[in-house]
C-alpha cells in the first residue's frame, strides 16, 4: 500500500469511529504517546513513571472496565506524534490519548482527537493556547504562564528592579517571556531585553554574554525539562552570580530528575514552579518515596502531570460509570478537583486547563543532596493565567 493510500484508509477509519458503541470495550486502552528516545527523553521517562505508578497504587480496573497503557515513543517529531495519534485510535481503539511531551507534539493531535472524539490528556506540554485547539482536550500538567507571573511578582517585590529574559524559541518559552514581562512591568521593573534560544541544539554561551554585559539585577529563563542541566552548566561558566546577577526563573531548569548532577553552583537559585520533590506533604512524601522505589529516580514535575493525568482518566470514567464515549468522558473531566502529590489541583471546568499552586523555591542542600526548598505558596493559579 502506498503512503497516499494509507493516509487515505487511516483518514475513512477515522470519520467512522464513532459508529462503534462505547461500551463495547471491555478493556480500556490509554494511548500515551511520549519522547522516549531523543533530547527530551527524560520527560518521556517521568512521565510514563508516574502514569504507571498511579496504575500500581490503585489497581487496573476502574468502573468495571480493566484499564491498559499502551506507550509508543514520537522521538519528538509532531508529524510521527500525529500518525501514531491515528494509528492508536484505528488500529489499537484506544479510549483516550495522552502524554505530548512538547507543545508541537500536543498541537498536531488536537484535530484528530476532534474528529475521533477521542478525549487527550496532556500530561507535559505547557503553552497556554494547546487546550483551545480542540474541545478534547484537558491538561494535568501545567503552563508556562502559570508558572512564569508568580515569579515576576515575587522579583518585583524583593528588590529586582531590572531582567534580562532569555528563554527557549518555542510556543512554552514565548508565553513564559510575555508573561513575565507584562507582570514584571506592570509592577513597576524594566525588561532590559528578550533573549531567545534556538530549541533545537541550543548554544546558550552568546545570549548569556550578552545578558552579563546589560548587567540586570537578575536574569530570568525557561528551557524545557531536559535542557537544564546544559543551561545551569553554561550560567556557571559565565559567573553570572559572581557579577552580582540574580539567577530566577521557572523549575524547568532546576529539574528535580537532574539537580544534584548540576553541582553546588546552583545553590541560591531561586524558581517558582507547581511541583518540587521537596514539597513537604504526607501525599508527597509517599509519592517520593514510592517512585524512587518503583522507577529508581527522583520524581520532576514532568512526573506528576503522568500520575495526575491516570488520576483524571480513573475518575472520569468511574463519573461515566464506564462509557467511553468521548464526548462523556471529556464533560465528566471538567470540574474535577483532588489533592496531588504537588497539592489541590482541579480542572477548570469552562477551559479545561488545570488550576493549582504554584511554589516560590530556592536551591539549598539538605542532608547532602540539592532540593528546591519551597518558602512561598501562590495558591490556586488558574492554567490560563494572564
Amino acid at each position: 500500500m502506498t503512503l497516499r493510500k494509507a493516509a487515505i484508509s487511516a483518514g475513512v477509519a477515522l470519520a467512522t469511529l464513532g459508529a462503534a458503541p462505547a461500551f463495547a470495550q471491555q478493556v480500556v486502552k490509554v494511548g500515551v504517546i511520549l519522547p522516549m528516545t531523543g533530547p527530551f527523553a527524560s520527560t518521556g521517562r517521568q512521565v510514563e513513571a508516574g502514569a504507571r505508578l498511579w496504575m500500581a497504587q490503585n489497581g487496573d480496573t476502574v468502573a468495571g472496565k480493566k484499564i491498559e497503557i499502551i506507550v509508543r515513543d514520537d522521538t519528538g517529531s509532531a508529524d510521527q506524534t500525529k500518525r501514531l495519534a491515528t494509528e492508536m485510535i484505528v488500529n489499537d481503539k484506544v479510549a483516550v490519548l495522552a502524554g505530548f511531551g512538547l507543545t508541537p507534539l500536543a498541537l498536531a493531535v488536537g484535530p484528530v482527537a476532534t474528529q475521533a472524539k477521542v478525549p487527550a490528556v496532556i500530561m507535559a506540554a505547557g503553552t497556554t493556547t494547546i487546550v483551545n485547539s480542540s474541545p478534547y482536550y484537558a491538561r494535568t500538567s501545567f503552563t508556562l504562564s502559570q508558572n512564569t507571573v508568580p515569579m515576576a511578582q515575587w522579583a518585583a517585590k524583593n528588590g529586582i528592579k531590572t531582567v534580562v529574559t532569555l528563554v527557549s524559541d518555542y510556543g512554552p518559552g514565548l508565553d513564559a517571556e510575555k508573561a513575565f514581562k507584562t507582570e514584571f512591568e506592570g509592577k513597576g521593573g524594566k525588561v532590559l531585553d528578550t533573549l531567545r534560544s534556538p530549541l533545537a541544539n541550543p548554544e546558550f554561551a552568546p545570549f548569556l554574554q550578552k545578558a552579563k554585559d546589560l548587567k540586570p539585577d537578575a536574569l530570568f529563563m525557561v528551557v524545557p525539562s531536559g535542557q537544564g542541566a546544559s543551561l545551569m552548566k553554561q550560567v556557571n561558566e559565565r559567573e553570572l552570580a559572581k557579577a552580582g546577577i540574580k539567577i530566577i526563573g521557572t523549575g524547568d531548569m532546576t529539574d528535580d530528575d537532574q539537580l544534584n548532577s548540576m553541582g553546588d553552583a546552583l545553590i541560591g537559585v531561586v524558581t517558582s514552579h507547581n511541583y518540587s520533590a521537596a514539597h513537604d506533604s504526607p501525599e508527597n512524601k509517599a509519592y517520593v518515596a514510592a517512585f524512587q522505589k518503583a522507577a529508581n529516580m527522583r520524581p520532576n514535575f514532568m512526573s506528576v502531570g503522568g500520575f495526575d493525568g491516570m488520576a483524571l482518566i480513573y475518575k472520569a470514567l468511574e463519573k461515566t460509570k464506564g462509557d467511553t464515549d468521548g464526548t462523556k468522558l471529556v464533560e465528566a473531566m471538567k470540574g474535577m478537583a483532588w489533592t496531588s502529590p504537588r497539592g489541590p489541583m482541579s480542572i477548570d471546568a469552562t477551559t479545561r486547563d488545570i488550576t493549582q499552586n504554584v511554589y516560590i523555591r530556592e536551591v539549598k542542600k539538605v542532608d547532602g543532596q540539592l532540593w528546591n526548598v519551597e518558602f512561598e505558596t501562590m495558591p490556586n493559579v488558574k492554567g490560563d493565567v494572564k
